[in-house]
C-alpha cells in the first residue's frame, strides 16, 4: 500500500488566511492575533509578518522575497524559516492553497 505524503509549500503557491479566521493588529496585545471563535492566538512578529502576506495573490516566492527585503541578512534562514511558517500554518488550518 503506498502513503499518499502531502507535499510542503512550494514557490508558486498561493495562500489565503481560512474564512474561520481573522487577521489583524491588537493594540492592547502589541502583536497580530488571529481571532477564531473559540479563541485567540497571539503571533510573534515573524508569524505576523508571514501570515499578512498569505493573501491569495502572493505566492509563497513573493513572500520570501518580500521577508528577505524586510529582515536582511541570511536569506536562506530567512526562506527556511518561512516554508516552514507556511507549512505549520497550514497544518493549523489557519491558511488555505488557493488555487
Amino acid at each position: 500500500m503506498t502513503e499518499t505524503v502531502n507535499p510542503g509549500p512550494v514557490p508558486a503557491d498561493r495562500y489565503g488566511l481560512n474564512p474561520m479566521y481573522l487577521f489583524r493588529w491588537e493594540d492592547t496585545q502589541d502583536a497580530y492575533v488571529l481571532l477564531y471563535p473559540e479563541g485567540v492566538v497571539k503571533l510573534n512578529q515573524t508569524a505576523g509578518e508571514i501570515i499578512k502576506r498569505c493573501d491569495g495573490k502572493l505566492t509563497v516566492g513573493e513572500m520570501v522575497a518580500e521577508l528577505q527585503a524586510l529582515f536582511p541578512g541570511d536569506d536562506a534562514l530567512v526562506a527556511e524559516g518561512v516554508y516552514k511558517f507556511v507549512e505549520v500554518f497550514r497544518a493549523k488550518g489557519w491558511i488555505r492553497r488557493k488555487a
